[in-house]
């Protein structure tokens, strides 16, 4: 089917199903002493419990198991500013993905204002309720600034998928791939086309993995001390990145460059452009549903390896790898965080997967990948328990 022949079959779903989550009770209510256990009288005593030691609300409730998904509806999917309430099916779907792929009870809340503080002050007035926070689908750059302030303010983990979960796969997949054509992520220069909230983060985590060379572009060209962007987070990466300030629009800093990732707009890389890049190329082009670069014209002028976010083509990007095992591993150990080290342990977990497979069109497990929640899980468990983030 193409992707109009899928809309309407997925209207006409949605309109079947309405809703494709509900709250289930997990215990039988069959009479007068079930409800006196599980209501009133019963209840007051673990309510008492809780009083007194607040960390039993992860023993004596289900936050043991249940996150929140926070959206204020203004970059879901490609739609751009749609509204919270036209973000809901969205918000639903990846609630969906939770429970189908870690077990994880996920209720979406879809936020009626684009105002930071509100966000923020709605989020963790909230906190009790939850074991932790995806943020979703809320645009560059107040997306960082709700993070960076719920951080402040929750002890629960907080993790923007659209940035982090997109940084982990992309993270995994750029470190098979440069094993394939035998470099070392210290020695290659990266570009990454898109400095939104995707772009942003996957720089910044191939940089905390070992990444000595990676150049930001937005639309007014290479991000550098003397072109600080459109936005203050842009200004931040200027002081991050770019050690050579190679100026000038993506078709001049892609020359020579290892690897390319995109996040950006369709048709934006031509062949001319891969061609001009290193031997053994590697060109991420994930823009969706049509990529920076289709790969069959990638592959042509010399890129060696070639990942999108689409299905139909080898290596597909997609961050259902790394979100459900992500917060899997966080609940598992009751994190009070989700730190870099968890997020770069999540990457290799998912890098190892591959295993002896490893290929040109195999760098990154396939996102149905039955391994891949316990595999990240693990990691991120692990990892939280060596920053100490971890509370059992």
């Amino acid at each position: 089917m193409n992707s109009e022949e899928i809309g309407k079959l997925s209207l006409q779903k949605h309109s079947e199903w309405r809703g494709k989550i509900a709250i289930r009770p997990t215990v039988e209510v069959n009479g007068r002493s079930d409800l006196s256990l599980a209501y009133t009288p019963g209840v007051a005593t673990p309510c008492l419990e809780i009083q007194k030691d607040i960390s039993k609300s992860y023993e004596l409730t289900r936050r043991w198991n249940t996150i929140a998904v926070i959206t204020d509806g203004t970059a879901v999917l490609g739609l751009g500013d749609i509204g919270p309430e036209a973000g809901m099916p969205v918000m639903e779907g990846k609630a969906l993905l939770f429970s189908r792929f870690a077990g994880i009870d996920a209720i979406p809340l879809c936020i009626k204002s684009k105002d930071v503080d509100d966000i923020v002050r709605t989020v963790s007035l909230l906190e009790g309720s939850f074991g932790g926070v995806n943020l979703e689908d809320i645009s560059a750059p107040r997306c960082f600034e709700v993070e960076r302030k719920l951080k402040e303010v929750c002890s629960i983990p907080i993790f923007h998928d659209d940035q982090h979960g997109t940084a982990i796969v992309v993270s995994a997949a750029m470190k098979n791939a440069l094993k394939v054509v035998g470099k070392k992520i210290e020695d290659v220069k990266i570009v990454i086309n898109g400095t939104g909230a995707a772009g942003t983060a996957i720089g910044r985590l191939l940089m905390h993995s070992g990444a000595k060379n990676v150049i930001f572009v937005d639309r007014t060209g290479a991000i550098t001390p003397s072109n600080p962007g459109v936005t203050s987070e842009h200004a931040i990466l200027a002081q991050e990145s770019n050690p050579m300030h190679e100026e000038g629009a993506l078709a001049d800093v892609l020359r020579g460059a290892d690897a390319f990732v995109g996040v950006s707009k369709p048709g934006l890389v031509t062949p001319e452009m891969v061609h001009s890049m290193a031997r053994d190329a590697i060109v991420f082009a994930m823009a969706n549903p049509t990529p920076e670069i289709m790969p069959d014209l990638a592959k042509q002028a010399g890129a060696a390896i070639v990942g999108t976010g689409r299905s139909d083509f080898p290596n597909q990007i997609n961050n259902l790898l790394a979100f459900p095992g992500v917060f899997r591993g966080a609940l598992d150990v009751r994190a009070s965080a989700i730190t870099e080290h968890m997020k770069v342990a999540a990457s290799d977990a998912l890098a190892t997967l591959v295993g002896d497979k490893l290929c040109a069109d195999y760098v990154i497990p396939d996102p149905f990948d039955p391994r891949a929640v316990e595999a990240v899980a693990h990691a991120v468990a692990e990892a939280a328990k060596a920053d100490g983030v971890n509370r059992i």
